[in-house]
């Protein structure tokens, strides 16, 4: 096969984009990217009850969420029925393909006695040489594809490698239904055909579609396309990848606050690797990535890693695109960090003040949040547990007296109000340690936070004041 590599992402709409799904789509979308091909998008719509309009909206939220871009419009399979008909048609007409009269019961009669064999229920094949003119009137029928019923079919996957199919195992697959309904390995053939795709990157639960579809394709006599046939992800016990292990929709993602270029990261190392590298700018996935870096083993997700990469994500950011990120994202995080959303620019002004100091401690824009809780808080503060226990009545009088010393200065500077704090634990012969935690704990209500004398410059002059002497005067009043 020549010419320009094509890739589809061709996912059925379920309501959310799914983290495996989306693994899928990175992969195409990369290959893709790196041959200088074109990335297309179909839905996979016949399922006419799951396919409704919000859940085709979500999968597509999701794709852009993950800013992954794809060429021209979406193409809905159902909307294509009546082409995948006219194909098995031809079938027909060529004698590839053949009229089943066989009823329910038959078949589950078949069925009952594979089981009982102990072998595959399979299709035993009654109508496939029989003539029409043998049908019980007013039967229905389906069409069945005529599978070679000796020899082999092989895939030469790009990931699996070399597949061999002994085709006495593969029986003859319905292709239109008896209601006139084509079926799922038709219609693929029939669009990916029809598409021009030229490379089919997809699960390996579809290994076995792939000989069936490769046999489709001969048939018609069209060019099969390329197979690379994907590991599915695992949980971090090995297990099959269920909710707990992290199997959720990409929206769930964006809603713990993970970063859509960390998730690209994460996603791109379950299954692929460049070395032992495990950082990449998008560049540098689209200059490296290759089918034959693709492992056969399942990768294995670990919630851990991804904290730790998208934590990195978080450092890294330019304020001001962290800033203009978090803005839109806010809408989709949960109820209870929606402060930021009633924030005024003065208020998103003190927070991009903060976020240096923020960033170093985040692991998700969710614990960012969290952490910049304090900003905005109103007087009197809350005091968490472990900053109540700091609170002691000497700390509040070492904080009466750090607030008539930050009071005093003329500039309130990180390096001012650094300078003054050593002074005093210097004159009053106590570790540096000892000022900054009392200040912490009534500056923020908690015993970590960023930087203190950059909380202290956020906060700036008097509000900084007013918390330290809500504390202080806890003190006078004998209150400890």
């Amino acid at each position: 096969m020549t010419g320009k590599v094509v890739t589809r992402f061709a996912p059925s709409p379920t309501g959310y984009l799914h983290i495996g799904s989306a693994r899928t789509a990175l992969f195409n979308w990369l290959y893709a990217k790196a041959t200088g091909g074109t990335f297309l998008l179909r839905i996979e719509d016949t399922d006419r009850a799951r396919s409704t309009e919000r859940a085709v909206d979500a999968l597509l939220d999701g794709l852009r969420w993950l800013e992954l871009d794809w060429q021209g419009e979406p193409v809905f399979q159902f909307a294509r029925a009546a082409r995948h008909a006219e194909v098995a048609h031809q079938l027909l007409a060529e004698g590839k393909a053949y009229r089943c009269y066989a009823t329910s019961a038959e078949l589950e009669a078949m069925r009952e006695q594979a089981r009982a064999e102990g072998r595959p229920p399979r299709y035993d094949g009654r109508w496939r040489d029989r003539d029409s003119k043998e049908a019980p009137e007013g039967i229905p029928f389906a069409v069945r594809f005529k599978a070679p019923d000796t020899g082999e079919t092989v895939i030469e996957d790009k990931v699996q490698g070399r597949v061999v199919f002994p085709n006495k195992d593969l029986d003859d697959l319905i292709i239109l239904r008896s209601d006139g309904t084509p079926t799922y390995n038709l219609s693929v053939v029939v669009d990916d055909h029809d598409m021009g795709v030229t490379h089919v990157i997809r699960g390996d639960d579809h290994l076995t579609n792939a000989a069936r579809q490769a046999q489709i394709y001969m048939a018609m006599g069209w060019d099969v396309p390329v197979f690379g046939h994907v590991p599915l992800i695992h949980g971090p016990d090995g297990a099959k990848m269920s909710k707990r292990h992290g199997a959720l929709g990409v929206d769930a993602y964006r809603a713990m606050g993970y970063l859509p270029a960390a998730m690209r990261n994460y996603l791109v190392r379950l299954g692929w690797s460049h070395g032992n590298d495990e950082i990449f700018s998008t560049e540098q996935m689209i200059e490296w990535f290759g089918l034959e870096a693709l492992g056969r083993s399942p990768a294995r997700f670990d919630f851990a890693k991804l904290e730790n990469l998208n934590g990195h994500y978080i450092r890294m950011a330019a304020d001001d695109d962290l800033m203009n990120y978090l803005r839109r994202v806010l809408p989709h995080l949960p109820q209870e960090k929606q402060f930021a959303a009633g924030l005024d620019e003065e208020g998103w002004t003190k927070l991009k003040l903060a976020l240096p100091g923020l960033k170093e401690r985040a692991k998700t824009l969710i614990e960012l949040l969290d952490n910049a809780a304090f900003l905005f808080a109103s007087r009197p503060l809350a005091i968490d547990e472990k900053a109540a226990k700091i609170l002691t009545s000497e700390a509040r009088i070492r904080l009466a007296a750090l607030a008539e010393l930050f009071a005093a200065l003329p500039d309130w500077t990180v390096t001012g109000l650094e300078g003054a704090a050593r002074e005093f634990a210097q004159k009053t012969g106590i570790k540096l340690g000892d000022v900054a935690q009392p200040l912490r704990a009534a500056l923020t209500g908690r015993s970590v936070s960023p930087g203190i004398f950059d909380v202290l410059f956020v906060l700036q002059r008097e509000e900084s004041l007013g918390r330290l002497n809500d504390q202080a005067q806890q003190a006078s009043s004998g209150k400890a």
